[in-house]
């Protein structure tokens, strides 16, 4: 299991209603039906992901994220997940608002691009950066929307959005002082978990 499930785990109340967007093989979800009690479904475009999910026990629905999830009703779940998917979607914006109408909590994580690395390779190399969270060419890649932390974090507030928890780690989810002091500049990984203000979790 990918060492950022297991905070995720960590931030899940037992018996939540739990729907998971971009679900892959559903390795996230089985391990919260079976270690936290929840209840949900995942979400995924990939058809051979969706036969993984079944083989576990997990219920996913194969569908496009980026046609919304106007399908699920306001407040349907306790929490809604999104793992290293937010930066391939092509409006994230709305996206999140989605998440944050039909779940009472959401938990988003993705490769923050303010990270020191990717800074001096833009500097002195003058080409799109290349890491272990990034490891794609610019014109292979999926990932169509990168943000930093700060820039996640404006529009969490644009969006009138509470971050309730933030654990930000480098590429093996692993934490450190310098990411505590400065997460923008040494953090690789943020993982959020978000309420809308006003909200009691």
């Amino acid at each position: 299991m990918k060492p950022e499930f297991s905070i995720i785990s960590d931030w899940i109340a037992p018996g939540s209603r739990v729907l998971d967007l971009g679900c892959g093989d559903g390795t996230l979800l089985a391990h919260l039906q079976q270690d936290k009690g929840v209840t949900g479904y995942g979400l995924e475009l990939e058809a051979s992901a969706i036969a993984a999910c079944v083989a576990k026990g997990v219920d996913a629905i194969q569908t496009d994220l980026n046609l919304g999830l106007a399908e699920f009703d306001q407040g349907q779940f306790d929490y809604v997940i999104m793992t290293q998917a937010l930066q391939v979607m092509r409006r994230p914006d709305r996206l999140l608002a989605e998440m944050m109408r039909i779940g009472r909590q959401c938990i988003v994580t993705f490769p923050n691009f303010g990270h020191w690395s990717t800074r001096l390779q833009l500097l002195l190399g003058g080409r799109m950066p290349r890491t272990r969270t990034l490891p794609a060419q610019w014109y292979d890649t999926k990932n169509i929307h990168l943000c930093t932390l700060r820039d996640f974090e404006i529009l969490c507030r644009e969006q009138q959005l509470k971050i309730e928890r933030r654990s930000v780690t480098d590429a093996s989810h692993q934490g450190g002082w310098t990411m505590r002091a400065l997460p923008n500049l040494s953090g690789q990984i943020g993982i959020y978990l978000l309420s809308r203000n006003g909200d009691q979790p």
